[in-house]
């Protein structure tokens, strides 16, 4: 923030707080004609309900102008003013970053012992996974729920379907190193009646209702636009991350609206990396606790 927006801030802070002495300051005045504490201030309702003049208790009064007092000496400490750091020189990161060393001090040593043991060793480790799925809670269930079973886009990781390999290995290198995934959209390619051809031939492999002719037209379809990325069979390729479309999971939906949507306006996809804020001792225990998720 520039020195001017800073000493802005400063003043707006200064103002509002000079604004609510001044305002307790006023309310707390007795008006001139008012009537006296205890008498009745001439407001009836309800024939007989009448307002009595009872200011607040003078405790009540002096906790707002302790609060102001304490809200003062609260911003002197903390860099509250802006740019003004604060005499404590406390910080949000500095603050972080304190709780992680420690952390690391209590924790690391389970970690490294952990680290050491190979991924399918690991994986059925009952303490190791109590560790695994806390890290997974914390860093994971947001896309992939808490039960790891996913959700539209998000994939299920309990299943034994991986798109990009599901050994230890291809599961620590997704986590660590995360992944990109592009699905080409189609609709400046190929007509809507093509599409739909094609859409029927991916549902006959799984059985599904669908036009045999319409079928047999998309079978040629997919074998020139995309068995280069899913193969001749459809059953995917995970050095692509291309999907297996010969099985009934589908991460975007399985309805021909859904399908007809992904070959036309294609997907892409993205899994963070998650080495470098974690560590390679806490990736690899994560690893090993996904992949007990569907080993076991």
């Amino acid at each position: 923030m520039s020195v001017f927006w800073s000493a802005v801030v400063t003043l707006v802070i200064l103002l509002n707080i000079i604004g609510c002495y001044l305002l307790i300051r006023w309310v707390a005045k007795p008006n001139k004609g008012e009537a006296k504490q205890g008498e009745v201030t001439g407001h009836v309702w309800d024939d007989n309900l009448k307002e009595l003049n009872n200011p607040m208790p003078r405790w009540w009064l002096y906790m707002f102008y302790i609060s102001i007092v304490w809200g003062v000496i609260y911003l002197l400490m903390y860099p509250g003013f802006a740019n003004y750091p604060g005499l404590l020189g406390w910080t949000s990161d500095k603050k972080y970053s304190d709780e992680v060393a420690v952390a690391n001090e209590t924790y690391g040593p389970l970690y490294s012992k952990f680290a050491k043991t190979p991924l399918i060793e690991l994986s059925e480790n009952k303490e190791a996974n109590l560790v695994g799925q806390r890290l997974f809670v914390n860093y994971c269930a947001q896309c992939h729920g808490s039960d790891a079973r996913g959700s539209r886009g998000f994939p299920n990781l309990t299943d034994h379907e991986w798109i990009w390999g599901g050994s230890p290995e291809n599961i620590k290198t997704s986590i660590a190193d995360g992944r990109n995934a592009a699905m080409a959209a189609w609709e400046s390619v190929l007509t809507p009646l093509q599409i739909g051809y094609l859409a029927d031939h991916l549902m006959s492999l799984t059985g599904r209702k669908h036009k045999a002719t319409d079928a047999q037209r998309g079978k040629a379809l997919f074998a020139n636009y995309c068995a280069a990325c899913h193969q001749a069979d459809a059953t995917g390729n995970p050095l692509l991350g291309a999907p297996n479309l010969a099985d009934k999971i589908w991460l975007y939906g399985a309805s021909r609206n859904k399908i007809i949507e992904s070959i036309s306006k294609g997907r892409t996809g993205h899994m963070p990396a998650h080495k470098a804020f974690l560590g390679e001792d806490k990736v690899h225990i994560l690893a090993a606790y996904v992949y007990s998720l569907s080993s076991h």
